[in-house]
C-alpha cells in the first residue's frame, strides 16, 4: 500500500549541507524526515511543502513571498534530483504506485499558505505547472483569500472567503489543484465546502471534540466533509491533539521568541533560519508532554464514529512542529499501524486511512478539473 504523510516544512532543506539523502538523527538535528527513514517506517510517498509565513500584504510583500516560494520549490527539487536512486518528485497518484514498485519514495509537493498567491488567480495555474498540487488557503493569519482560524490581530475580516478567495476556489477547481482547509477558519471553511465542485481535505487537522483548538474540526465540519468527499489528515501537533498541561516557564520564552522574530512572520531565509535555531533550543530547555500516538488515534476513533472509515487520513506536520511520544519521526510510523490494528481495525480500513483515502480525493480532484 502507499502510505501518505504530510507535509514537513522541511528547515533541513534550507541549512547549507543538509542532504535528505542520508539518515539524519532526530534528536541531534531536530529534523523528522529523510528518505532513510521514510523507507524504515514503511512510507512510501510524502508531501513536502512549500510553507511561506504571512508578511505585508503588498505589491511588494507579495513578490518577496512569490521569490520565496519559488526558491523553496527549487531546493525541494534539487535535494530529490540529487538522490535518484532514493526517491522521485511525483504528479499523480499512478506515479507514487509505479514509484514503490521500484522501491522508491514519491515526493509530492504541496505549497502551504496561499498567500503566495498574492492577489493574481493566474498563479494558480503556473504553480500547478511546476509541481504543485494542493494549496493550504491561509495559515495562522489572514490574507487576502480568506480568514485564518487563529488570527488574534485582524479577527474576522471577510467572515470566510474574500471576493478574491472564491475565484481561487473555482480557478483551484479548473486547475485540479487540491484545495487545503487546515488553518482555516469554520466561516470559510463552510464557505469552501458550499462552493469546492471537488472534495477537498484538511492536510493536517485533528477532532475539536476530542481536542478544543480552533485548528480542528468541529462534528458539524466533519459531516460537511463526508458530503464534500473529502478527507481529514490527522496532525501529530502536540497541542492540536491533546490539552497540554500547564507550562508557564516554556510558554514565556516561546512567547518571547515568538515577539522577537514578529510572530515568524515575514522573516528572511537567514532570521527564519536563526529563529528556528531558537524555538528548538528553547523547546529542548522546556520540553513539554507530548501527547501519544493513543492520543492521536482516539481522533479516528471518533471521526469514524461520526463519518465512518472513509474520510480519515495522516497527516503529522512533521518538521512543521508534528511530535507525538511514540512517533517522533517518520522512521516510528509503523506505530501508527499497531495501534491501529490493537483497535481492531481491518486491514483495508487500515489502506483507507493510510492513503487510499486521499488517494481518492486527489483523483476525484484531477478529474474534475476542466483545464
Amino acid at each position: 500500500m502507499v502510505k501518505k504523510l504530510w507535509k514537513p516544512k522541511l528547515p533541513g532543506l534550507l541549512r547549507d549541507g543538509f542532504d535528505v539523502g542520508k539518515r539524519q538523527d532526530q534528536a541531534t538535528s531536530g529534523t523528522k524526515v529523510d528518505f532513510p527513514r521514510m523507507k524504515e517506517g514503511g512510507l512510501d510517498a510524502q508531501f513536502f511543502a512549500v510553507f511561506v509565513a504571512q508578511g505585508p500584504r503588498t505589491p511588494e510583500g507579495n513578490a518577496i513571498v512569490q521569490k520565496k516560494a519559488l526558491d523553496i520549490l527549487a531546493a525541494i527539487r534539487k535535494s530529490v534530483g540529487a538522490n535518484p536512486d532514493q526517491a522521485e518528485i511525483a504528479l499523480t497518484p499512478d506515479d507514487a504506485y509505479k514509484l514503490k514498485e521500484l522501491d522508491k519514495r514519491a515526493i509530492f509537493i504541496g505549497l502551504e499558505n496561499g498567500y503566495a498567491l498574492g492577489d493574481d488567480v493566474t498563479l494558480i495555474k503556473k504553480y500547478y505547472d511546476m509541481g504543485i498540487r494542493y494549496i493550504t488557503l491561509c495559515h495562522t493569519s489572514n490574507n487576502d483569500i480568506c480568514d485564518s482560524s487563529t488570527d488574534k490581530k485582524k479577527g474576522t475580516e471577510y467572515h470566510g472567503l474574500s471576493p478574491f478567495g472564491k475565484e481561487v476556489v473555482a480557478e483551484m477547481n479548473k486547475t485540479g489543484m487540491i484545495i487545503d482547509v487546515s488553518h482555516s477558519s469554520d466561516e470559510t471553511f463552510m464557505d469552501v465546502i458550499r462552493l469546492s465542485k471537488a472534495p477537498v481535505i484538511a492536510s493536517h487537522s485533528c477532532s475539536r471534540a476530542v481536542c478544543d483548538h480552533p485548528r480542528n474540526l468541529t462534528d458539524d465540519d466533519l459531516r460537511s466533509l463526508a458530503k464534500n468527499g473529502g478527507v481529514i489528515q490527522m496532525c501529530f501537533l502536540s497541542d492540536y491533539v491533546k490539552k497540554p498541561d500547564p507550562n508557564p516557564k516554556r510558554d514565556s520564552v516561546m512567547a518571547i521568541v515568538s515577539k522577537k522574530y514578529n510572530d515568524f512572520q515575514g522573516l528572511s531565509n537567514e532570521q527564519s533560519k536563526e529563529a528556528y535555531r531558537e524555538y528548538r533550543e528553547a523547546g529542548r530547555k522546556f520540553p513539554n508532554k507530548l501527547a501519544t500516538v493513543q492520543d492521536m488515534v482516539n481522533h479516528i476513533d471518533h471521526i469514524v464514529k461520526v463519518i465512518g472509515v472513509d474520510y480519515v487520513g495522516i497527516g503529522t506536520d512533521f518538521d512543521g512542529g508534528g511530535d507525538l511520544s511514540g512517533c517522533r519521526d517518520v522512521s516510528m510510523m509503523g506505530n501508527v499501524t499497531l495501534e491501529l490494528v490493537k483497535r481492531g481495525y481491518s486491514e483495508n480500513e487500515i489502506r483507507k486511512i493510510w492513503g487510499g483515502n486521499f488517494m481518492r480525493v486527489f483523483q476525484a480532484v484531477q478529474k474534475s478539473a476542466t483545464l
